[in-house]
């Protein structure tokens, strides 16, 4: 058995080591376009990487032990009774429980960290300097873009690029959903209310901005093209921009 436990042990370690960096080094999710992105993205690598482990362990033994403990064809015979091991029960427990409880407050302080703070009227709201605000609106099937500083209605969103952005969303029918892949976060945007979405552009680029609540036939055709561009390019725009 001391045998099949090293043997055991070093295919897990191995396994391990494989998913972790996997999860750890490989971009396996869309661009990083946000501020926001970096910490939701770091979140998911420490969650997948964590899930790796848990995966290596359950397979990696559940396979090895298949194929090194299979009975012979020829045994008939039942097999030995197994007593309970505590500690080996309060380890799968407690370790788990942990690990759990753990996630759960890093995930809540990244949440606090990426969430808007309450609805004001002025751009400073709680300390937090908005250098930009979107009215958005959601409609079957499409996307509307106001920006009352400057007096201008897009149907396509432009951000300028390291500038902190208040979108406030709202829809004319139903629920949609506000989704820019590359920015990583996401809200409801609900008929009769106005809900709060904090994103900080980081980098440069043609994006699209998708409905992530299923809201009709044409649901899957509910997108509006997403510009970051340079803050003097966005400045120009705003001057040339019809009113």
């Amino acid at each position: 058995m001391r045998k099949h436990s090293i043997v055991l042990a070093l295919l897990v370690g191995l396994s391990s080591a494989v998913l972790v960096w996997v999860f750890l080094k490989v971009q396996m999710t869309p661009a990083v376009a946000s501020t926001q992105a970096q910490a939701i993205d770091k979140l998911f690598r420490i969650l997948f990487a964590i899930g790796g482990v848990i995966l290596a362990l359950c397979l990696v033994t559940l396979i090895y032990v298949a194929v090194a403990f299979r009975r012979p064809q020829e045994d008939m015979e039942d097999g030995p009774p197994l007593q309970g091991h505590t500690a080996l029960e309060m380890g799968w427990t407690l370790v788990p429980l942990a690990i759990v409880i753990a996630l759960g407050i890093y995930g809540a302080v990244v949440l606090r960290d990426i969430s808007p703070p309450p609805p004001r009227t002025e751009l400073e709201v709680q300390g937090f300097a908005f250098r930009l605000e979107v009215r958005v609106t959601a409609f079957q099937w499409g996307w509307g873009f106001q920006y009352p500083q400057y007096g201008i209605t897009s149907p396509e969103l432009r951000l300028p690029v390291g500038r902190p952005v208040l979108l406030r969303l709202t829809s004319r029918d139903v629920i949609h959903s506000f989704w820019v892949p590359e920015f990583r976060v996401k809200q409801d945007a609900v008929p009769g209310m106005e809900t709060l979405l904090r994103v900080t552009p980081t980098k440069e680029g043609q994006y699209k901005v998708y409905c992530a609540e299923l809201c009709g036939l044409a649901h899957a055709l509910m997108a509006a093209p997403v510009a970051v561009m340079p803050v003097a390019d966005f400045e120009r725009w705003v001057k040339e921009a019809p009113r």
